[in-house]
């Protein structure tokens, strides 16, 4: 069994992740992160100003640092960026030092709950449902090749999410 005390929340932008976090993390009466929120803190920018800036290239390097560092706290739970299972660094920390949750979310669900947002710089463009069905190809069987527990979180509710996860880590 995994450790119940490190838990690692990856998935597509839109699944949840930041909001069940929280919650997850009240639950279990753990100190809650956001990688996205600890790499804008450091670096006092936000992350589409990082992308125009640096590119994802240069994002992806601050967010493995970041990574490297939280995954190596005693006791956390972490919402990650959709893309962390990028960098094959990321996918081993994550994998080795907790337990990850992959929070799987239809396209469909994704777009509508992601359409209006502007700061998600990846989908800065003429066809964001397109945008995300190719980032769900790619990006899907890493978040699979990772995952100690899959929780759709297309059409329940966040009580029941966060009951499936506990129940797992409780097992």
């Amino acid at each position: 069994m995994k450790d119940p005390h490190k838990v690692f929340l990856i998935g597509p932008m839109g699944a949840g992740k930041s909001t069940l976090g929280r919650l997850l993390a009240d639950e279990l009466n753990l100190p809650f992160h956001d990688s996205d929120s600890e790499i804008e803190e450091r670096s006092g920018a936000d992350i589409a100003w990082i992308f125009d800036v640096e590119g994802e290239e240069g994002f992806r390097k601050r967010e493995m640092k970041v990574i490297d560092e939280l995954t190596r706290l005693p006791s956390l739970v972490m919402a990650t960026g959709g893309g962390v299972v990028i960098r094959e660094e990321n996918r081993k920390n994550l994998q080795s030092r907790g337990t990850v949750v992959y929070l799987e979310t239809e396209v469909d669900r994704q777009y509508e709950r992601t359409c209006r947002d502007r700061k998600r710089p990846l989908l800065q463009q003429d066809d964001p449902k397109q945008k995300l069905m190719q980032l769900y190809q790619v990006r899907d069987p890493l978040y699979r090749e990772i995952a100690d527990l899959i929780v759709s979180t297309n059409r329940s509710n966040p009580k029941s999410v966060i009951r499936e996860i506990k129940d797992y880590l409780h097992g």
